[in-house]
């Protein structure tokens, strides 16, 4: 078979074709002058960014006819037997089909043995990490004192997995993913030489689809020019690539913005009828929200963009949505596609992505809060600030001097114990009535569900949810709940304005329709006890407690606090 694939045709023949390494290739390249070379190198790095072709032009370099030269001159018997394998002396061997300890070992007889037609014997081992523990162990001597003709080059995507001991006695080079720009100029520079007509966007998502790898992309650029007519479009990569096009994911985004779920499923639809991928379409969805929150905050890191080109559509989107609602977005499209992973139905998820998505608040409900609850808020602050301002000028009078005042000077009148307000006998008299039918099984079934009742008014109501935060359930019967608050806005506020978000997500969680009383702390301690004297007959002893009536003599009626 005469053609081969463009990555093998294109294959990097001198360390200055090697695209996007140039932190390496030209610390290789002074190695190679100088002739400071190691006995033993590590390349690591993603895949098809360029390792195993540097080890070989390495291999070629120390044994080129030239040397020592910072590039190969590819033209010499040395360098021409290199490329096309004939020469033995520079072994490539696959880590991953030859990782046991008889292959490592015949390694290590070999290398006593000089080389027959060139200068250095180099070993080239590629996916080392695949190695055994006892393969690893039987090169460790020999890579730690090989002979002066030995070279060893070892190449692996997971250096992680390689023992430290082999990692501490080679010279390590981190390959990098190669960027966007690098990429597209190499395939230009390919195009051009073999008369290829390439449309510039699709080079652009060649590109970004290659994620790094030069590889990776000649061969979606060799698969694109195959399946293209003439010229080689945007819409071909789409094709071969399984992505979407940057217009889809905008409609997509306008549909989840708008709550327009009908549109949104009109485009999960279309990306399943036209075949595309549905993991990558989450994706690519991921990369958009990421690229919008990127172009918030650091507009000017246009580079670092993935799948969006900065233009007037992607400024106005921008402007339209908050960093916090991106963020709900993106934490539901991560959930999905991990969830996609197990599923049979992929098209089911993305569905419930939209409708999920569709009901978050956007950004115009996130910036702006109801207009009533902030007049009401306002209102409460300013009556406050007068309280406060009043209290500043005329201080603080005790219960005593009050009295005194009001009653011209003469013997205090003593004050009621447990005195409330008409409201608050009304909620008392109503939560002694629930008291009758209350049980601690109805109590701890809304006790459990409390958390589940809580998220649930944050998803209907913000500020509902702040409200609700102070209280808690203390009784419950079957039909009815007590919440006991710790202050009298909060309670006021769930009493009136959010009674029938909280009954709702009672009744919702516990599956029975339920209602709620609301009490203040101390009022609902008064009520308790009194309705416990009331089941034991303490209200039928004569004179009451006489330690507390003595207690009552010495100190006062208003010290003395009764709890049981």
């Amino acid at each position: 078979m005469s053609y081969q694939a463009l990555y093998r045709v294109w294959r990097p023949r001198k360390l200055s074709d090697v695209v996007g390494q140039e932190h390496i290739t030209k610390t290789l390249k002074n190695a190679l002058i100088q002739q400071k070379l190691s006995h033993a190198y590590l390349f690591s790095g993603p895949r098809g960014t360029g390792k195993t072709s540097a080890a070989k032009i390495i291999a070629k370099a120390i044994n080129c006819e030239q040397a020592p030269v910072e590039e190969p001159c590819d033209e010499c018997a040395a360098c021409r037997g290199i490329s096309d394998g004939s020469i033995v002396d520079v072994m490539e061997i696959d880590a991953a089909s030859n990782n046991g300890v008889d292959e490592i070992r015949d390694i290590r007889d070999k290398v006593k043995f000089a080389p027959s037609a060139v200068k250095y014997k180099v070993y080239i081992i590629d996916e080392v990490h695949m190695l055994s523990t006892g393969a690893f162990n039987a090169l460790l001597k020999t890579l730690e004192e090989p002979p002066a003709h030995v070279i060893f080059i070892l190449a692996t995507t997971e250096p992680h997995k390689i023992p430290l001991t082999i990692i501490s006695r080679c010279q390590r080079f981190d390959f990098k993913r190669i960027s966007s720009e690098s990429m597209i100029g190499r395939m230009e520079e390919i195009t051009e030489t073999m008369d290829i007509s390439v449309d510039g966007d699709a080079l652009t998502m060649i590109a970004r689809a290659s994620e790094g790898g030069m590889r990776d992309a000649l061969s979606l650029l060799d698969q694109a020019v195959s399946y293209a007519e003439e010229e080689v479009t945007l819409q071909d990569v789409l094709s071969i690539t399984g992505a979407v096009s940057q217009q889809l994911l905008y409609d997509t985004a306008k549909a989840l913005r708008q709550k327009d779920v009908a549109g949104a499923l009109k485009t999960i639809d279309r990306v399943i009828k036209e075949g595309k991928d549905p993991n990558r379409f989450l994706e690519d969805m991921i990369y958009f929200y990421r690229d919008i929150l990127l172009y918030q905050t650091a507009p000017a890191l246009q580079d670092s963009l993935e799948r969006l080109t900065p233009d007037k559509q992607l400024e106005e989107t921008a402007s339209l949505l908050t960093q916090e609602w991106i963020y709900g977005i993106i934490g539901k499209l991560n959930h999905f596609q991990q969830e996609m992973k197990w599923s049979n139905h992929p098209k089911v998820f993305l569905e419930l992505f939209a409708v999920q998505a569709c009901q978050m608040k956007t950004a115009s409900q996130e910036n702006t809060a109801d207009s009533t609850e902030v007049n009401e808020l306002k209102d409460k602050v300013k009556e406050l600030e007068g309280a406060v301002s009043r209290l500043k000028t005329s201080g603080v009078q005790t219960a005593q001097e009050s009295t005194d005042q009001s009653s011209g000077g003469n013997k205090p009148v003593p004050k009621k114990r447990g005195s409330t307000s008409a409201k608050s006998r009304s909620q008392i008299g109503r939560v002694k009535e629930m008291l009758a039918h209350a049980t601690k099984g109805h109590l701890q079934t809304v006790t459990s569900h409390w958390g589940q009742i809580s998220d649930h008014v944050k998803s209907s109501s913000v500020p509902a949810s702040a409200w609700l935060n102070d209280c808690k359930p203390v009784a419950a019967s079957e039909k009815m709940v007590v919440l006991s608050f710790k202050n009298e806005m909060h309670r006021d506020m769930i009493d009136t304005k959010f009674r029938s978000v909280v009954e709702g997500a009672i009744s919702s969680a516990t599956g029975s329709d339920m209602q709620f009383v609301t009490l203040l702390s101390p009022h609902w301690e008064e009520t308790r006890a009194s309705y416990v004297k009331e089941q034991r007959g303490d209200e039928q002893d004569d004179g009451g407690d006489p330690l507390v009536d003595e207690a009552i003599k010495l100190v006062g009626e208003d010290l003395v606090e009764i709890k049981d």
